[in-house]
């Protein structure tokens, strides 16, 4: 097999541009060098994000990409939600809402803890935010200062440290492997706490990029431990729902403390919507109430309205969620059979993780590749793990099967031209 040589991320790593395109060596690989690295701002790139503009400059320039490298449901949103959403728009004004939301979406979402998990939630406890990424902001702003130490998993969701850094925070990565199920442990958090202070951990199950989900056992471990030392648990479920063989704990089962984060993105198919929420400890309600006054002012109120009527929609879903499935299914059979073998099977989400090692050294360069010859879209390994991404990739399966399966078809050409090479 041949291998596709290239810098490594740490170093001055390989320009993605696709023909025609702008150099993106700047954007790809490190932050704008007018940028004091010092500063706040300083923050590195959403390497999916920007994959995904390129690959909408190739497509402006005729060519059909085959989209896995963004996590967005190719599904539309729930016919419910656009109807509510349509409906509100002609009865007249569109205008603000409280800051924490309409008083009956956040009642909606209370009443979806007691019927998922059996747990009894609180509506005042609960905040509309503007998707997760306004949950984060949020929740980091209410609960850190600059120079806090915040755990978070390696691999894991590029947005949490580069969020925390723009706030001044000090990220603490855990790494996980396969051996760990890439999965963080109560007693990896209680080692990182002995090395210095943590306070807090942001933890995602099912996760992003490697799709596994805590066991229950395990989640109530955590919980517990970050009760006991003190640490703020922050619970990012926005995957749930998403599951295959198991359905996905929260961890307001185990802890009053904790800090979940959910939004309508993944599972109700409402990416564009942005709307998410928050549900917070009583301590914390008012605070995030008056960050979000400043903030945001609200949630779109189309958005909301939206979003309470897709609670109506799980069947509707189920459906999509079986295409995503099958996806999987597809993926996991095909990828072993163009070299692609060693990953972990997901248990949510829509994501595989795989490791490429056998083939670069170089995901940047192995993706830019794979983008500009194959026409499909991927998002390097170093976005979500800055130390050891260079040796894989992640596959988002959430589109329709016919793209993923073209997918599949051109993914298995374009390396068997390799082979060949």
């Amino acid at each position: 097999m041949a291998i596709l040589s290239g810098e490594t991320a740490a170093g001055n790593g390989p320009r993605f541009r696709p023909a025609g395109g702008p150099d993106m060596g700047k954007v790809m690989n490190t932050t704008d060098r007018r940028i004091n690295p010092a500063s706040r701002s300083a923050v590195e790139p959403f390497l999916a994000m920007d994959v995904l503009r390129e690959a909408g400059q190739l497509e402006a320039q005729g060519r059909t990409i085959m989209h896995l490298e963004v996590g967005e449901p190719g599904a539309p949103p729930p016919r419910a939600a656009r109807e509510a959403a349509i409906a509100a728009l002609q009865g007249g004004r569109v205008g603000y809402t409280e800051a924490l939301g309409l008083a009956s979406l956040r009642a909606r979402i209370a009443r979806h803890y007691g019927e998922t998990y059996g747990v009894d939630v609180s509506p005042g406890r609960i905040a509309v935010t503007t998707g997760s990424s306004g949950g984060f902001i949020l929740s980091f702003l209410a609960l850190f200062d600059p120079g806090d130490r915040v755990a978070v998993a390696a691999p894991g969701y590029p947005a949490y440290v580069n969020i925390l850094e723009a706030l001044g925070c000090v990220c603490a990565p855990i790494e996980t492997t396969a051996a760990t199920r890439f999965a963080v442990t109560a007693g990896m958090i209680e080692a990182e706490h002995r090395k210095a202070p943590l306070k807090g951990v942001l933890l995602m199950s099912p996760a992003n990029p490697s799709g596994v989900m805590m066991t229950q056992g395990a989640l109530r471990e955590i919980c517990e431990t970050c009760d006991r030392l003190g640490i703020a648990f922050i619970s990012d479920e926005i995957y749930h729902g998403l599951t295959y063989d198991r359905p996905a704990e929260t961890a307001l089962r185990f802890s009053q403390g904790a800090i979940v984060v959910n939004s309508f993105s993944k599972y109700y198919c409402m990416t564009g919507w942005r709307v998410g929420w928050l549900v917070l400890p009583e301590e914390l309600v008012r605070t995030v109430e008056r960050l979000q006054q400043s903030l945001a002012i609200s949630v779109p109120y189309l958005s909301q309205i939206a979003a309470e009527a897709a609670f109506g929609s799980r069947a509707e879903l189920e459906v999509v969620k079986a295409g995503y499935a099958c996806n999987r299914a597809l993926l996991m059979e095909a990828l072993p059979k163009i070299g692609i073998a060693d990953f972990h099977p997901p248990d949510g989400a829509f994501y595989i993780y795989a490791d490429i090692g056998r083939f670069t050294n170089d995901s940047l360069d192995f993706c830019k590749r794979m983008l500009e010859e194959a026409g499909v879209a991927a998002t390097p390994g170093v976005d979500f793990d800055r130390a050891r991404g260079h040796r894989t990739m992640r596959l988002s399966y959430a589109g329709s099967q016919a793209d993923i399966a073209e997918a599949a078809r051109r993914m298995e050409q374009w390396m068997g031209g390799m082979r060949r090479a």
